[in-house]
């Protein structure tokens, strides 16, 4: 066995499918199988159940994909510890965040990025559940998300910030704002929100059910940005988090209210696979978010 079988391994898994990981490997998918069914033979176990297609590993495989992810990651941990030694921390990082995080994931890639100039970093917007699956997989570094979706023996967490949230919304709609409004005023006027995939959407759609009121729902995104056109052009309000707020430049034609009665608040947390909890990217991506979230 060598590296290359835990990527084959790892690949499969990651794809559900032999050509797309074949693919994704860089070898044909004859090539691919073969080496699949010598991995097979070393260790005299069956680790894919096969039928016409791709239907799933076996125990035993899982059993497999467990060691091969650790391998990889140890591999992959080896490697940057190495580089850091020689010309510093390079390499890159991938990061997966919640939408309602991506303004703080930003302030964290400018800061890695000034400190280590010989980093990448990618920011993948996604929904807390999809955050989860690609930690478990390894298709990302660190995970920025709802804390509540970080439970478990596979992960290590630590709290950053809470989360709370403001009306985001045309001036014309509030010609004398307040200081603050209630969530069943907030229910009275057209609202952008975040589709119901997304974990914001669901706290948000939670609250207005724990008051006993059915928000004027006009528009549904996976993007702030998408809602922030729709309050800007005057024609619906949003609920978003403080902090997203805090660090955008929104046009005086736009009111901001934070959200009360009831005060609510939710828990983010920066969440990596406990494998890759002492690999040095990781280690410098948790050190500046707790800076950051100080």
């Amino acid at each position: 066995m060598d590296i290359r079988d835990m990527e084959i391994l790892n690949a499969l898994s990651q794809h559900g499918h032999f050509q797309r990981a074949a693919n994704a490997c860089g070898i044909s998918q004859p090539a691919f199988s073969t080496r699949l069914r010598k991995l097979e033979s070393k260790l005299g176990v069956q680790l894919v159940r096969r039928g016409n297609k791709f239907v799933g590993l076996t125990s035993e495989g899982e059993i497999a994909l467990l060691w091969a992810r650790r391998i990889l990651q140890d591999a992959k941990g080896m490697q940057q510890e190495i580089d850091a030694a020689k010309r510093g921390l390079s390499g890159r990082v991938t990061m997966g965040v919640v939408p309602t995080a991506v303004a703080f994931a930003a302030k964290v890639a400018s800061v890695l990025r000034k400190s280590h100039p010989g980093l990448s970093i990618e920011i993948r917007s996604g929904s807390a559940d999809q955050i989860q699956l690609d930690l478990t997989s390894n298709r990302i570094d660190v995970g920025i998300t709802y804390q509540n979706h970080t439970r478990g023996a596979a992960y290590h967490a630590e709290h950053l910030y809470d989360e709370r949230y403001v009306l985001v919304a045309p001036r014309h709609m509030f010609p004398e704002p307040t200081n603050e409004i209630s969530w069943q005023q907030a229910a009275a006027i057209p609202l952008c929100l975040l589709s119901s995939d997304m974990n914001n959407r669901r706290i948000v759609d939670q609250v207005f059910a724990d008051i006993g009121v059915k928000p004027i729902v006009t528009l549904e995104t996976n993007a702030f940005v998408a809602a922030l056109v729709q309050v800007e052009a005057g024609l619906a309000g949003t609920i978003a988090p403080e902090f997203l707020v805090e660090n955008i430049h929104l046009p005086p034609e736009l009111v901001v209210m934070p959200l009360v009665s009831p005060d609510v608040s939710e828990p983010i947390a920066l969440a990596t696979a406990k494998e890759s909890t002492q690999m040095p990217l990781v280690l410098e991506t948790l050190k500046v978010c707790r800076a950051l979230s100080r």
